[in-house]
């Protein structure tokens, strides 16, 4: 009989022991972290939205009027554009011109005259993109590497000989042809997406307001506006 009571003590230390130990190490597992293999939980909510980058671009410009109003408006909403401006008529407006590259945009060539490039004309802009170069470059003591040819229309042996970089465009909502904002700003906003380059012009009224509300939507839908600079070599 004394046996037996020894026998059932031995049985409950070992007992004892056992369940000591499982449940020091299920403390253990807890309190360290999961395996390597698992898979933990994210609150994607506190994460920040992944940026969709895009190029709002204005050819034709400065207008002595449209101009300074559509850089009002984006100096507002802290965004960023590239002008592809006519060197006729930044020499008309050289002030504008200083005003667009302090404000951070990015200023580009599109010829002296909006001139198309043709087999018979090829010399003439050659010579209007060099004349708007200096134009430029003597106005903001930059060098001016970007080019928007009138209509599309490029030679590729310029891109080494005037070192020059030509910028087209993936969305154009013909806002040079429409009076109303709202049907360019809509034309715009449901084409777009990540990475294109929008083409508009800082030439007339509807152009401007329609921007700023492209601006308003897009922004709201999560994408970044930036240069046509920052957009291609960033």
């Amino acid at each position: 009989m004394k046996k037996i009571k020894i026998g059932l003590m031995i049985f409950d230390i070992i007992l004892g022991l056992l369940l000591l130990y499982t449940w020091e190490d299920r403390q253990y597992t807890e309190t360290i972290g999961r395996p390597e293999n698992s898979v933990l939980e994210v609150n994607t909510e506190e994460l920040p939205p992944e940026s969709k980058k895009i190029a709002l671009t204005f050819d034709d410009g400065p207008h002595f009027r449209y101009t300074e109003e559509l850089l009002d408006g984006l100096k507002a909403r802290d965004v960023p554009a590239t002008f592809f401006v006519t060197g006729e008529h930044a020499a008309l407006h050289p002030d504008i011109i200083r005003r667009i590259n302090k404000e951070g945009h990015l200023i580009g060539n599109h010829t002296y005259s909006h001139i198309q490039l043709t087999k018979s004309n090829s010399r003439l802009f050659r010579e209007e993109l060099i004349k708007t170069n200096q134009i430029l470059e003597e106005l903001i003591g930059e060098e001016i590497t970007y080019v928007r040819p009138p209509y599309g229309s490029w030679d590729k042996n310029l891109e080494k000989d005037l070192n020059m970089i030509p910028v087209l465009w993936t969305v154009d909502p013909q806002d040079w042809r429409i009076a109303d904002a709202a049907q360019i700003a809509a034309s715009v906003v449901n084409q777009t997406e990540e990475n294109d380059i929008i083409l508009m012009h800082d030439y007339f009224d509807a152009s401007i307001d329609a921007a700023l509300q492209i601006v308003d939507t897009l922004q709201g839908e999560g994408y970044v506006f930036v240069t046509v600079e920052e957009l291609l070599f960033d």
